[in-house]
């Protein structure tokens, strides 16, 4: 384990999120969400939450390990009531301290959807400036954040893994390859409390306008946007810089 915690020869250039996975990748969940928030990134990092069907998990770890972690909550004005009610039931069972209700700007509502149907037509500028704008504007100052994805969420994630270049910052999946099995085993044994939509069918979660219920035979997140070709809203989308960094500025020591 020591040799885990050495810093990497300064001499040797290489992708900071590669050198993470190389000595955290092995672990997972609260194992692996300690050293990261305790340790590797103290003070710098968040972890970026929906409140959505899955949420409790990570923020029930997050929780054991630092109450105060800044926890990002990216209100589009569009979420179901039972999002913004579920919010505040887990943040005051976890003691949550620290969490940023995230809005888009005013100026952007009134300018780019004064009627507030722009879903309807163009559901890539919507989700830009509901979250993908905003989301930027919250990360300001931190080195990395942290999300709940999964790989058995769709296919399109069946590759996904704990670490991702976001450059400037790293992208942390802690969950990554828990299956569904382990999701529903840990939310049993700590009775934490479940999305009130998960009942109705709603596997994931996302604004109202653009989620529908799945079946059992569909990937959790087919009820995204459903009907279109879209399957990520804009703020996990590949393809930034992944400009290799050398050894003395990555964190990992």
């Amino acid at each position: 384990m020591a040799q885990m915690h050495r810093r990497i020869d300064s001499g040797i250039s290489f992708e900071p999120h590669a050198a993470l996975d190389t000595y955290y990748g092995a672990l997972g969940g609260r194992d692996l969400l300690e050293p990261l928030i305790t340790r590797i990134f103290p003070k710098r990092i968040a972890l970026v939450s929906s409140f959505g069907a899955e949420s409790a998990v990570l923020l029930h770890m997050v929780a054991a390990i630092d109450r105060t972690l800044p926890v990002i909550f990216l209100n589009t004005g569009k979420l179901f009531g039972e999002t913004l009610a579920y919010r505040e039931t887990l943040t005051e069972r976890f003691g949550l301290s620290d969490v940023r209700d995230i809005r888009p700007d005013p100026v952007d509502t009134a300018h780019l959807d004064p009627a507030g149907d722009l879903w309807n037509t163009d559901i890539a500028a919507c989700c830009g400036f509901r979250k993908v704008l905003p989301l930027q504007r919250a990360l300001a100052g931190f080195s990395a954040w942290i999300t709940g994805r999964k790989q058995f969420q769709s296919s399109g994630r069946a590759s996904l893994n704990k670490f991702e270049s976001d450059f400037p910052r790293i992208k942390i999946n802690p969950l990554a390859d828990w299956p569904a099995q382990r999701m529903a085993a840990y939310v049993a044994r700590h009775n934490l409390p479940v999305h009130p939509l998960v009942a109705q069918g709603y596997n994931s979660i996302g604004c109202a306008p653009c989620t529908s219920p799945v079946t059992d035979s569909e990937d959790v997140r087919a009820g995204r946007w459903r009907g279109s070709e879209t399957n990520e809203c804009g703020i996990h989308i590949a393809g930034k810089d992944e400009t290799p960094t050398r050894a003395e500025s990555c964190p990992v020591q």
